[in-house]
């Protein structure tokens, strides 16, 4: 069944495996200026103390709080100073691990998008996980919501199945340690999926 909320029990399971279920899958936020809806074309999986790239690696801060659970809530953080990415929690409740959404193709809501991002090809106007939370107009604000609340202003819900086939794996983008370790999931063909940028620097990613 599609359209429907995705549910904390389907969320709560190892980042790893949720990362793929995530592919297909769309994220409806309501803004002032309309309603966008996305689908998933592109995420990365973070776990916790076992992931040096993780926010989490080195235990649980105020920063990284909401990636500790529970499942289902939106995990938003602000990076270089500029941007804010945005990431779906996942496994048990204490145990960290979150999915990053990295790219989508807008479902609804396009000229709300163009709106924001009035400079960006239809193709790459949510082709990055900061430009996606922009096209989704998510900011710190919403660090904390859940998701899976048919009340909440951004809401996780099911889509249309992504075959094991056309899902292609491979290393994570930009992380500073585990640049090789491949938990970036991506649907082979969408034109919405980011560049490729391999990492190196000397801090963690998420």
């Amino acid at each position: 069944m599609t359209g429907r909320l995705v549910t904390a029990d389907e969320l709560a399971i190892d980042p790893v495996v949720a990362a793929p279920f995530l592919l297909g899958c769309e994220i409806e936020a309501d803004g002032p200026d309309g309603t966008v809806r996305v689908r998933l074309v592109e995420v990365e999986a973070y776990r916790g103390h076992d992931d040096p790239a993780s926010h989490c690696y080195r235990g649980r801060t105020p920063r990284n709080d909401v990636m500790w659970g529970p499942a289902g809530h939106l995990y938003v953080y602000f990076v270089y100073g500029m941007h804010f990415c945005a990431n779906v929690v996942c496994a048990t409740d204490g145990v960290p691990g979150a999915v990053l959404l990295r790219a989508a193709e807008v479902v609804e809501g396009a000229d709300v998008v163009r709106a924001r991002r009035p400079k960006a090809r239809s193709a790459t106007v949510a082709n990055g996980p900061a430009i996606l939370t922009s096209a989704l107009a998510l900011d710190r604000a919403h660090n904390g919501i859940d998701l899976l609340d048919p009340k909440s202003p951004v809401r996780l819900l099911t889509g249309e199945r992504v075959p094991t086939s056309e899902i292609r794996t491979g290393p994570r983008v930009g992380v500073a340690a585990a640049m090789d370790t491949p938990w970036r999931f991506w649907v082979d063909g969408s034109p919405a999926v980011s560049t490729y940028r391999r990492g190196g620097r000397v801090r963690p990613g998420r």
